[in-house]
């Protein structure tokens, strides 16, 4: 029975990474709550329950809730910015999607009950019927939280989609701004009300978000001024960003939003490689990071 219970928590572990993922911002604490998860999940005898996989939603969406409501401040699991995840192109598809900065930062102004509810609903098709046992709700309650919350998110997010392609061309015109130093370049690429945020995870952040283009061009060119360090445009979290290089070690990620063809928001995320945590996870664990997701 224990293979088999370990078997069907392995086959699923990628969603419930990416479930917890997208509901708490952070890498280290997805993997957190998948452990816990895992831990719950040992003691069940699985083969008395009809559908394992909305159990498993059900336990990982109640921890990762619980952690949400305990949080002692919103940015519990990054000061400003949810934490980043740099990911080969090709891999975790749900991420380009789900884990977008944009997005993260409008999920951040929802309760832990409609952020759930989003994500379970919007970002992985799953059922009403199936959220609503995982958030231990009815299935009218959820179809009206996902209603508010798809509204409440549509709201705060790009109106003008754009392209894989015209993202990586945008990703690659700011690096070359940078490089060169052009502050109208990077104007130029702006939205006259495009906004930068810092997680202030480094000397120089700046703790409050700068909007404006000019202002934020400024600061991108001043703050970004490469010298020894190097500019690469690599996905992170499935979508163009630039990561900052300093003697070969990354250093931080500036992750965008684009709406249409301008940058809207530029997203500066300091020690952009996150300490990923399995405190309690022993070798044998199949919660453990190494595992994938």
């Amino acid at each position: 029975m224990v293979r088999e219970s370990t078997e069907t928590f392995l086959a699923h572990r990628n969603l419930l990474f990416t479930v917890a993922r997208g509901m708490l911002g952070s890498a280290a604490a997805a993997e957190e709550v998948l452990q816990e998860t895992w831990l719950h999940w040992r003691t069940i005898d699985s083969e008395h329950i009809g559908d394992p996989r909305t159990h498993l939603i059900r336990i990982l969406t109640r921890q990762s809730m619980h952690r949400l409501r305990s949080a002692n401040h919103p940015g519990e699991y990054g000061p400003w910015l949810p934490e980043s995840l740099q990911t080969a192109p090709d891999s975790h598809a749900e991420l380009a999607e789900t884990m977008s900065m944009a997005l993260q930062l409008a999920l951040d102004t929802l309760s832990p009950t409609e952020r759930a509810v989003y994500i379970l609903r919007d970002s992985f098709d799953l059922g009403y019927d199936e959220i609503a046992e995982a958030v231990g709700l009815t299935t009218p309650v959820v179809r009206d939280l996902a209603y508010r919350a798809r509204r409440h998110i549509t709201v705060r997010r790009p109106h003008r989609p754009v392209s894989p392609d015209r993202a990586r061309a945008a990703a690659e015109s700011l690096r070359r701004a940078l490089d060169s130093g052009d502050t109208q370049a990077l104007h130029d690429l702006l939205a006259p009300d495009a906004v930068l945020v810092s997680d202030a995870g480094g000397a120089g952040s700046p703790v409050r978000p700068i909007t404006g283009a000019a202002k934020v061009a400024r600061f991108v060119a001043a703050g970004l001024g490469v010298g020894a360090a190097s500019l690469t445009c690599e996905p992170v979290d499935g979508a163009p960003a630039l990561t900052v290089r300093a003697d070969g070690a990354p250093h931080s990620v500036l992750a965008m939003a684009l709406d249409g063809d301008r940058i809207t928001g530029l997203y500066l995320v300091c020690g952009c490689c996150p300490k990923r945590s399995s405190a309690r996870a022993g070798e044998d664990s199949p919660a453990r990071a190494d595992e994938g997701g």
